[in-house]
């Protein structure tokens, strides 16, 4: 995904923004939008280090998923896990977004954060995280459990990388077009010392 196109899909608006270690001439941090039959499929993949190796291993993850998207969400991992043996390895959240349904489900390998924060003020959904469970895909697969939330129209949904300061979820601005909020997270909370890259996704129903 071109990190300054917004992929709109009608129901979902989603864009990225990120950054590459200082030193380093291509970025571990991938991310990747793949239209399925009911919906989208989203990934955020982070190949462990930097530099080269950690490029090819993501870029290897993000080929399959896009081959493997519209399978179960556990099986699209499963897959990335047999292509990724041999490399670096790499964490992966995956997300999917049921139009039809409202639905949100995902999952996630490593420490690739996610995060929604809902159209309506107050509402239960604030925050809520996906399911993360330590690994290395292509390593190490734990046992995983896909969480399912529902959704309205206007919630936003974060995915980021560790390259992107924790602390961001508790600063920034939710006004704006995704790809401004993206933007303005990869630049104002960059650590700087390792590849970055974020995905902001705003549901808008399928009406």
């Amino acid at each position: 995904m071109d990190p300054r196109a917004v992929n709109d899909l009608g129901f979902l608006q989603v864009a990225e923004a990120g950054h590459t270690m200082p030193g380093e001439g291509e970025s571990g941090d991938i991310g990747v939008v793949a239209r399925v039959p009911d919906g989208a499929l989203l990934a955020v993949i982070d190949g462990l280090g930097h530099g080269p190796e950690a490029a090819r291993a993501a870029e290897a993850a993000a080929r399959t998923v896009h081959e493997c998207a519209g399978e179960p969400l556990m099986v699209v991992m499963e897959h990335c896990h047999r292509t990724l043996r041999g490399t670096r390895g790499a964490v992966i959240t995956l997300a999917q977004v049921d139009e039809h349904r409202d639905v949100l489900s995902w999952v996630g390998v490593g420490n690739v954060e996610g995060r929604i924060w809902p159209a309506v003020p107050g509402d239960t959904l604030t925050r809520q995280a996906p399911p993360l469970r330590g690994g290395v895909v292509g390593h190490h697969l734990p046992r995983l459990t896909a969480a399912t939330l529902p959704l309205t129209r206007g919630d936003l949904m974060i995915l980021s990388t560790d390259g992107i300061k924790h602390d961001f979820h508790d600063r920034f601005r939710l006004t704006g077009t995704v790809q401004q909020i993206a933007d303005d997270i990869a630049d104002d909370y960059w650590v700087e010392k390792d590849d970055a890259l974020v995905l902001v996704a705003r549901y808008l129903g399928s009406s």
